[in-house]
């Protein structure tokens, strides 16, 4: 049984995304984006195993440094600043406040957090398909929203540009920051 044009974009979409090994990627199809069953197992596994070494052929041709690694390197400085920054948090925006607010009911020094930011799997696949990549963001205290979430934006824009992305942002709370041109390259 072949694939579906569908499903090999979403073969494609997980193994560029770069979150998830072989196994995972094989069991998130067979058992969770579809009915135990529905899919030919088999097949799911020579997709995948394609993908991945397309990928890998396309890794020899990357540069030194990628837009994911100037991402990575801001949000490296953005959790050292107090601003929890994750990558892949859940799979759409209310999944990744959940992962936010789990990270900061663990975090030792919770005084020193002052917000927030991430990406769920929803924008990972818009970015994996040239769509550019949105970032959500806030105080951590949804009541301040409106006057420390540009706060927030700006010390989130200011690492990022830092990192060497070019970002769009109208500067208020009411629209998420906009990377346009990532080219997503997970090693």
């Amino acid at each position: 049984m072949s694939l579906s044009v569908d499903t090999l974009g979403e073969i494609r979409a997980l193994v560029r995304g770069g979150f998830d090994e072989r196994d995972d990627i094989i069991e998130i199809l067979c058992e969770e984006m579809y009915e135990p069953g529905e899919l030919d197992e088999q097949a799911v596994e020579q997709a995948v195993d394609a993908a991945f070494s397309e990928l890998e052929r396309e890794k020899r041709q990357w540069p030194a440094v990628t837009d994911c690694d100037r991402l990575e390197q801001a949000f490296l400085a953005l959790n050292k600043r107090g601003v929890i920054a994750l990558h892949n948090a859940g799979y759409t925006q209310d999944d990744g406040y959940a992962d936010v607010q789990e990270v900061f009911s663990e975090h030792p020094e919770q005084d020193s957090v002052s917000g927030y930011c991430f990406y769920h799997g929803q924008d990972l696949e818009c970015v994996v398909s040239g769509g550019g990549l949105y970032l959500a963001f806030g105080p951590m205290d949804p009541v301040h929203e409106e006057t420390e979430g540009p706060v927030v934006g700006t010390l989130i824009v200011e690492e990022l540009t830092k990192a060497g992305l070019d970002v769009q942002w109208d500067g208020t709370f009411a629209h998420r920051i906009f990377i346009p041109d990532m080219d997503w390259q997970r090693r």
